[in-house]
């Protein structure tokens, strides 16, 4: 963003996080795309620890069933959650991005805003149905 002296000429100054989260209004496709990047960040960052806990529940059956335990517990299931957001919405935005690719006509301004207002619901819709089974459903 360049302000102008008085000389004329343009001073640029960078733009920090709080700046972009609060001062700017970024598009909806904008969003899907910064949330794609975290999601992706988020699922890479936390693969070895995923890769650990189900190597432990492939070892016996007790160890199974203390991870079933450990699954139950609250904090558990809010990761969990997190984690199938994380997963659902890299996910659908992965599959919109491919579709941009593909398609160039999917570029344009309305389609991107409809097709990033269409990840959002699909990766919300889903994400509650896996809520919905880990807080509530039994069948």
């Amino acid at each position: 963003m360049a302000n102008h002296s008085r000389k004329g000429t343009a001073v640029y100054r960078n733009i920090g996080f709080t700046d972009i989260t609060t001062k700017y209004r970024m598009p909806v496709a904008a969003r899907v795309s910064i949330l794609h990047r975290v999601s992706g960040a988020l699922l890479f960052l936390a693969l070895p620890f995923l890769l650990h806990l189900f190597g432990r529940s492939l070892a016996s059956e007790p160890a199974f069933d203390g991870f079933r335990q450990t699954l139950a517990t609250l904090p558990v299931k809010v990761v969990v959650l997190g984690l199938s957001w994380a997963y659902l919405h890299h996910f659908c935005a992965g599959l919109r991005f491919l579709w941009m690719d593909v398609d160039h006509n999917a570029t344009t301004k309305m389609n991107s805003r409809r097709t990033a207002m269409a990840v959002f619901a699909v990766s919300l819709a889903l994400t509650a149905i896996v809520a919905f089974k880990l807080f509530g459903a039994n069948a």
